[in-house]
């Protein structure tokens, strides 16, 4: 199915689950601030759907925009790369897209030599999810233990390892030079 044919379908796609909603154009359009006629032509076919007028449209169906275009099915979601060997420590890439946010399962061995802190472009996010991790970061020394994260410009010299005789597990997350992660918490939650 190329381009065209899935643009076609949408229209009939778009009167299909208007009326499985039992909406009329009418209050339709009072819920988007899409004119009737315009809703009308969309559900014939007779203008071409864009992001404009399909964005609203999702929001009063209360449906995904895929679901609304039928977009064809992207493929097996899930990421299968293979681990990688660095320096001793073990990274399991999480996602596959190049460039932007990297995220990383990593297991770092215990017993690695302490080396010179070193700094580099980027910005870095760490969860430990088992064992004890010694963060030097600057003139900070500090172990970090399961539940707990740090986040820090890697301008800033920084080293990790093990704080005990175990592996220590973590999520990694490596953005770009001052690209930094907002992470949200629930409302009322408590660090």
């Amino acid at each position: 199915m190329d381009d065209n044919d899935v643009l076609d379908a949408v229209g009939p796609r778009l009167r299909a689950v208007r009326q499985q909603r039992g909406a009329t154009l009418a209050q339709l359009s009072a819920a988007t601030g899409i004119s009737v006629s315009t809703l009308s032509r969309l559900e014939a076919g007779g203008r071409r759907p864009t992001l404009e007028l399909l964005l609203p449209l999702a929001r009063a169906h209360r449906v995904p925009l895929d679901e609304l275009i039928g977009a064809p099915a992207t493929g097996d979601p899930r990421v299968r790369a293979k681990p990688v060997q660095r320096h001793g420590r073990t990274l399991f890439p999480l996602t596959r897209q190049p460039g932007g946010m990297r995220a990383y399962k990593m297991v770092v061995p215990p017993g690695e030599a302490e080396t010179e802190l070193q700094s580099h472009e980027g910005y870095e996010w760490m969860y430990v999810l088992a064992g004890r991790l010694r963060l030097k970061l600057g003139t900070l020394d500090f172990v970090m233990k399961s539940g707990e994260v740090a986040e820090f410009d890697t301008h800033t010299p920084h080293w990790f390892g093990s704080a005990g005789t175990l592996p220590v597990e973590l999520l990694v997350l490596f953005g770009p030079q001052g690209e930094r992660l907002h992470v949200r918490t629930r409302k009322g939650a408590t660090s």
